[in-house]
């Protein structure tokens, strides 16, 4: 700062003035302060700004995975809501490791972040108290964990997948495949037990990670235990799924039904268009952004639940009739 205002003739005061965006002493005292900050590549140190004002206008977004379109969309939503309020957002991908996703909200909070989105890759509490402990702004978005305290944004698709096995049963199925995610996760945990629940003893449940290739292998097993439809947690899953499928030169829905939790661009496109319970994903980032910014000025938001619909399209057969 000293060398803009040598640069341009003022005192650090007014470069300051300047930059952080109050008037200076005239308008072309303010245009020879911007020229020197243009012809010296003058930064703010943005670290050393937030010692003074507590703030760097950075939030600090922690995914499951980066992989997953579901999560990629949703941190393309946080980033344009917090963008819309003035804030950045810098983004980890915990890649469903308990360990990463602890560096990552470890390094973000060494960064000073305002505040904290999390979407956490187990139901484990403990990072979360850590974080709370050290007075940070929290939101859990997606997922949460045992005895949160902080605000949750999240889909509920209890409805959906109640609906969704209602037409399974009523097509005449008995041997209905649930390819389901982590124990270990809320999501994982809660839509497994709403499905089965509604299913009674039709269900064969075996567990994947939320990745495509555990949803592969947990077709084949389903597949060879007689499944004649398929439900994928997970759009990943359902992915490795279709892919087992099309592998075995099954036709859907004549040979096996499918359905998947979390709805991608390219579902409708396929032959048969994928049926889906679709979460409001936009949706869903952008009320975790602004909540966040509300516990950063004080207030305290309520949980949000947003509600997951299910789309029928096709690849159920005679359970869409």
């Amino acid at each position: 700062m000293k060398d803009v205002a040598l640069h341009a003739g003022v005192s650090t005061a007014t470069v300051s003035r300047v930059l952080n965006g109050h008037a200076a002493p005239t308008p072309e005292t303010r245009e020879r302060v911007l020229a020197a900050i243009d012809e010296l590549g003058y930064r703010p140190n943005a670290l050393a700004r937030s010692l003074r004002t507590t703030s760097t206008q950075t939030l600090g977004l922690v995914i499951s995975d980066l992989l997953n379109p579901f999560f990629a969309e949703i941190a393309r939503a946080v980033e344009d809501e917090a963008r819309s309020h003035g804030y950045c957002v810098v983004i980890g991908n915990a890649d469903e490791s308990a360990e990463q996703e602890a560096t990552y909200v470890r390094t973000l909070l060494d960064r000073r972040v305002d505040g904290l989105l999390l979407c956490p890759a187990t139901d484990d509490p403990s990072l979360v108290r850590e974080v709370s402990a050290g007075g940070v702004p929290l939101v859990l978005l997606d997922r949460t964990v045992r005895g949160a305290t902080c605000p949750v944004v999240r889909a509920d698709g209890s409805e959906a997948l109640t609906a969704l096995a209602r037409r399974l049963v009523g097509a005449g199925h008995t041997r209905i495949g649930v390819i389901a995610g982590p124990p270990n996760t809320s999501t994982g945990r809660e839509r497994t037990d709403v499905l089965t629940g509604s299913l009674g003893g039709l269900a064969q449940v075996v567990h994947g990670d939320f990745r495509q290739e555990s949803g592969s292998q947990a077709a084949a097993r389903l597949i060879d235990d007689g499944a004649t439809a398929l439900v994928a947690m997970d759009n990943l899953m359902g992915l490795g799924a279709l892919g087992e499928v099309r592998a075995r030169g099954l036709q859907i829905p004549h040979d096996i039904a499918l359905a998947v939790f979390d709805d991608q661009p390219w579902f409708p496109l396929l032959d048969p268009p994928i049926t889906v319970i679709a979460q409001p994903t936009v949706e869903m980032g952008r009320a975790a952004a602004r909540s966040l910014l509300a516990l950063i000025n004080g207030q305290q938001p309520d949980d949000i639940r947003l509600t997951a619909k299910l789309v029928l399209r096709g690849s159920l057969g005679e359970a869409e009739l």
